[in-house]
């Protein structure tokens, strides 16, 4: 972490600590012997169950190591809101593990989004599952959203279709796992990112190779080619969008690129 983002999540912590009172945070205390309204460094550190040394380096801007379960710690011990809590893992530059586990139940607000786009448009959960599709989409995709296998990683790699579908299949296949193995990161450890994962390196040799070069990429947008069984070669431009109070989701939209379609037909 930069020294500077280290300086700005020290000086906000120590923020979040004095504008707590010992009462709300549930210690009992006298208060005509303390100074300051706000809790002391070793009542937080004491409440989030590290040591006061360390919590005094952290809020000094020290390179120090910080886990997320630490920080959710201390986020919940400061009675942090959502908003201070997601500012707090943004500058620390980790993922929360509170989002993560709520993660598991899908808000109606999010299924329903595909549904209002006229382009084809589809929700991924954090695994990559598709969640819920539009008509354009279910149109486009017919060998992955039309089959039982809702992964898009199993598709991409164990669908045969795929490889003629994706008109550049052996660079976008490489680049959608790299992007998957980024995106990913902190889900290691769960037992559905193991069980998919582990289960793809035994049934397919291409993810098996791809895999184990450990290649790490950020997920863009930009133009995609697919051979349609029926309609030919269509050209889109992709946006993926993530919810700000859901960040393990992500909207896919893919926009037509008119020009190319017309010079093709």
């Amino acid at each position: 972490m930069p020294s500077e983002r280290r300086q700005t999540l020290g000086q906000f912590l120590r923020t979040q600590r004095e504008k707590l009172s010992p009462s709300q945070a549930g210690l009992l205390v006298f208060p005509h012997r303390r100074r300051t309204p706000g809790l002391r460094r070793e009542e937080a550190a004491q409440l989030c169950g590290i040591s006061t040394t360390w919590y005094t380096w952290l809020e000094q801007g020290r390179d120090v190591t910080c886990s997320p379960s630490t920080l959710s710690r201390i986020a919940t011990a400061l009675k942090m809101s959502a908003t201070e809590r997601r500012y707090l893992f943004t500058l620390a530059e980790l993922r929360d593990p509170q989002q993560i586990a709520s993660s598991s139940t899908t808000p109606d607000a999010l299924l329903s989004l595909p549904g209002q786009i006229k382009s084809p448009a589809y929700l991924l959960d954090p695994l990559w599952n598709v969640l819920s599709a539009n008509d354009p989409a279910q149109a486009l995709f017919t060998g992955w959203m039309h089959s039982s296998e809702p992964n898009q990683l199993r598709y991409v790699f164990l669908n045969p279709e795929a490889r003629t579908f994706l008109t550049d299949w052996p660079d976008r296949s490489r680049r959608l796992l790299a992007e998957f193995r980024a995106n990913t990161a902190h889900l290691a450890r769960t037992t559905a990112f193991q069980a998919l994962t582990s289960a793809l390196q035994a049934e397919s040799q291409e993810f098996l190779h791809f895999w184990q070069d450990q290649r790490v990429l950020p997920r863009e947008g930009g133009q995609r080619s697919f051979q349609h069984p029926v309609l030919g070669l269509l050209k889109y431009e992709q946006i993926t969008l993530t919810p700000a109070e859901h960040a393990g989701y992500k909207l896919v939209i893919l926009t037509p690129n008119a020009i190319e379609q017309n010079s093709a037909s």
